[in-house]
């Protein structure tokens, strides 16, 4: 069988990591590339809502996923070439440095991302408690 990575930060994990995660269970065992927190600090300059340990735990409890592993944030072919990887999966914003070959996009879901969760969540945040502390 297989082996297809799909990398994610998952730093929100909502149900279009899901859906990807379901198409790419179609095409073998799906390994997770999970981005490090210090990764995650270093590219998008803020620490992860939930640490890696517990991304990771959250990943490995999901039926689509045979494993998780530590992954930097951009993947190229030494990385698949590491964890014996047939085939990466990516959302259309993919910027992996890979072979085509070895490179399956989907469009990512639209109306979701862990970016906007997070906007919405300070929104609520600051209508709800902005000032009452």
């Amino acid at each position: 069988m297989k082996r297809i990575m799909v990398d994610m930060s998952a730093t929100i994990i909502h149900h279009g990591h899901i859906r990807l995660l379901k198409k790419a269970k179609e095409y073998g065992k799906v390994i997770v590339g999970l981005t490090s927190d210090e990764e995650i600090l270093n590219k998008k300059g803020y620490i992860p809502e939930l640490k890696f340990e517990y991304r990771k735990e959250i990943l490995e409890s999901i039926k689509y996923v045979e494993e998780v592993v530590v992954t930097p944030w951009l993947l190229t072919n030494e990385t698949l070439e590491k964890y014996n990887i047939d085939l990466l999966v990516h959302g259309s914003d993919n910027s992996n440095e890979i072979d085509e070959d070895k490179l399956l996009v989907f469009p990512r879901t639209e109306g979701i991302s862990s970016t906007d969760i997070r906007k919405r969540a300070c929104e609520i945040y600051n209508k709800l408690y902005k000032g009452k502390e």
